[in-house]
């Protein structure tokens, strides 16, 4: 597996090695050697698989407690997966950075504890799957509002995302709970 740096030092862009042949194609989407060797010692504790139509943008959640680090990928389609550095002791507090992960280029992304995490589809359906690093506690989720001015996420939509109530209610920047 090959980690591409972005933007944000500590996200990660994942490239398995694909073993392909006229029957197809193979490879491992998790192996914790393989992890352990790009320095990512998560341990993984839940997998979440969600499936979503064209233009629903979900998220952007973390919790206060019990941060979650995440390695996502998408079997099915093709997502803009974005993740927002809300360590407020981080140089980078209030970046944010997008990669494109689809079934085609089979890249994941590891996005760690202390970050807001979303994603929008921009095929006509994506199958989205995702290893946590701590469990799903609903009294701590919270989640930042896609559309903030501060933030300026250039997601690329065609017309008006279709959102969780949760989502429309996001905090800005400026007024959510964030990490020290």
């Amino acid at each position: 597996m090959q980690a591409i740096a972005t933007s944000l030092p500590e996200v990660l862009l994942l490239e398995p090695k694909v073993f392909g042949d006229a029957r197809g194609f193979f490879f491992e989407s998790y192996n914790q050697r393989e992890l352990a060797a790009l320095d990512l010692n998560a341990e993984f504790v839940q997998d979440n698989h969600s499936r979503s139509a064209r233009n629903v943008l979900r998220g952007l959640h973390y919790q206060v407690q019990h941060p979650q680090g995440k390695l996502v990928r998408v079997v099915a389609g093709e997502v803009f997966d974005v993740a927002v550095d809300l360590r407020r002791s981080s140089p980078a507090f209030g970046r944010w950075v997008g990669q494109t992960l689809s079934a085609e280029n089979k890249r994941m992304m590891w996005v760690p504890p202390g970050f807001a995490h979303g994603f929008c589809v921009i095929s006509e359906f994506a199958e989205f799957l995702y290893k946590t690093t701590d469990y799903w506690y609903p009294e701590h989720e919270r989640c930042l509002q896609w559309d903030d001015p501060d933030l300026a996420i250039g997601w690329p939509l065609v017309g008006e995302p279709i959102l969780a109530a949760k989502d429309r209610r996001g905090a800005n920047l400026r007024d959510a709970e964030v990490y020290p």
